[in-house]
């Protein structure tokens, strides 16, 4: 059985500037702000919510299948996928748009100014949610707004579980926009500053969020994650990465662990432990797509890290 993974795709530029933007940006004289970085250090690394998601599932030896819209300049990215065995027949290529951009810049004190260029995943509403017997779940990941409406509502019609996951795209959506999603999944993720902002604009305790959904997993970063089901809260341990090196896209492989979980129908604190050991894996390599593991070797981790296996 396959995942459809619903959401962004986009190169990331990621450039270093060797020093901090403290020295170079005026307090008094940023309402004329004109500043310009000199970056010796650059790369470009494959991202997005939904590219990041079905990497990290296809290195469990699960079958993700991304449901996307990308731009005229894709086909590296799609040479990528192909390497890695990701299917592509779901994403559809405009020939008008780019592919979704983030332009970062980071100083030396880990600050980053980002610029995002959403291009094609603006369109991700011309994609629907195909009737195709193999997809066993679905996650609503960050995408266009109205593709995230579209393909959640699809999901529950066509009688497919799915999780949702608003993340960055948290904000587009008022409260009584974000109490639909809660009624058509099955599944709903945030991390800490996600689920206050879920709570303040929907009114609801996480308690009273967590009874509309059969699960919600609330990720701590460091300290762990929480998932309240069926009237309890479980509360799974972190996993302690080796090194860390980069953040980015920690939270799209952890939610690549609760596909995998669902999809081999383990218990939540299993699920959770998943999820967690795969988010420290990924912090310990830059990049959001440049880890890899077997199964074997994920296993002996899994053991070492929880002191059971699964």
């Amino acid at each position: 059985m396959s995942a459809l993974i619903c959401g962004s795709m986009a190169y990331d530029t990621i450039m270093v500037f060797h020093d901090k933007f403290k020295h170079h940006i005026l307090p008094e004289k940023v309402h004329i702000l004109n500043v310009s970085f000199l970056v010796p250090v650059m790369r470009r690394e494959y991202g997005g919510c939904a590219g990041n998601i079905a990497y990290n599932l296809q290195l469990l030896k699960e079958e993700p299948l991304i449901m996307a819209t990308v731009g005229h300049d894709f086909e590296p990215y799609a040479q990528w996928l192909s390497q890695c065995g990701i299917s592509t027949r779901y994403i559809k290529t405009l020939d008008d748009h780019y592919t979704g951009q983030a332009y970062i810049t980071t100083d030396e004190d880990d600050n980053q100014i980002t610029a995002f260029h959403p291009g094609a995943m603006n369109f991700s509403h011309l994609n629907d949610v195909p009737a195709a017997p193999e997809i066993s779940i679905g996650i609503v990941s960050p995408d266009g707004k109205q593709g995230m409406q579209q393909h959640a509502a699809q999901f529950a019609e066509l009688g497919i579980p799915f999780i949702f996951d608003p993340g960055q795209g948290m904000p587009m959506f008022d409260g009584e926009e974000l109490l639909q999603f809660l009624e058509l999944a099955n599944y709903a993720t945030f991390n800490d500053y996600e689920s206050e902002l879920m709570q303040q604009r929907t009114g609801l305790t996480l308690e009273q969020i967590a009874e509309k959904v059969d699960a919600l997993i609330i990720t701590l970063g460091g300290k762990g994650s929480n998932i309240y089901t069926q009237g309890q809260c479980i509360e799974i341990p972190p996993a302690t990465p080796k090194q860390v090196l980069d953040p980015t896209g920690c939270g799209d492989a952890y939610r690549a662990g609760l596909l995998y979980g669902l999809m081999n129908d383990y218990d939540w604190d299993v699920t959770g432990r998943i999820a967690s050991l795969l988010g420290a894996i990924k912090i310990e390599h830059n990049g959001t797509q440049n880890h890899v593991f077997s199964m074997a070797e994920f296993k002996q981790r899994y053991q070492e890290t929880f002191g059971s296996t699964f």
